[in-house]
């Protein structure tokens, strides 16, 4: 399926679906960052729909898109990663959500200070944005959020990080300029993973 404003409004509803999903189960409250990340990955899609809408520029939804996709995720995804993470795996989370802070600090400076743009290339969208040290920036927002998963202590977390860091290999390889907004939308697919983590999780005592 090509992408789209049509395909960003499918898979945004669809991924949200399963993020209310996800939450509604919920049974222990330590589990529910993580457990409502496909729904703001579902809504993260719908935004995108408004890039496409108004023809990429720096718009309001180029923005929101950009604030979440960055500063956002590289927090929410190691929090919720820590906040669910068995006492075993306290110590590599809480490092991993340490260099989330950090990273996120970066990535909404250069976002504060610099225009955000968006460019629709073909089927894609570009994303642009001035980063003052963007090689360790793009490092720690991998670790954050790969490596978090990769980290949990928990298999079908652990499942879920190969995934995604195996679609962000072959997003960057084959969508370089392209990058942050195809592996955002292959993340927001692979969440759906979510509920079946959520299904396994014990109630907590």
């Amino acid at each position: 399926m090509c992408w789209s404003a049509t395909a960003d409004l499918v898979a945004g509803a669809g991924v949200t679906a399963v993020g209310v999903a996800c939450v509604t189960r919920v049974r222990a409250a330590r589990d529910l960052p993580l457990a409502a990340l496909p729904l703001l990955l579902g809504a993260h899609q719908l935004v995108e729909a408004a890039v496409w809408d108004a023809g990429g520029g720096g718009g309001p939804a180029t923005v929101a898109w950009a604030v979440i996709a960055l500063p956002l995720l590289a927090v929410w995804v190691p929090a919720g990663v820590w906040c669910a993470a068995p006492p075993s795996a306290r110590r590599g989370s809480g490092l991993l959500l340490a260099v989330g802070v950090v990273t996120a600090a970066g990535l909404a400076h250069g976002l504060a200070v610099g225009p955000v743009t968006a460019e629709i290339r073909g089927h894609t969208i570009g994303y642009a944005t001035h980063l003052a040290h963007p090689v360790p920036l793009i490092a720690g927002y991998l670790l954050a959020t790969i490596g978090s998963l990769l980290m949990s202590g928990d298999r079908r977390l652990l499942v879920l990080g190969i995934f995604v860091a195996v679609g962000a290999l072959a997003c960057w390889a084959l969508w370089r300029l392209e990058f942050v907004s195809t592996w955002c939308a292959f993340a927001a697919v692979c969440s759906v993973l979510l509920l079946g983590w959520v299904r396994a999780r014990p109630a907590r005592r």
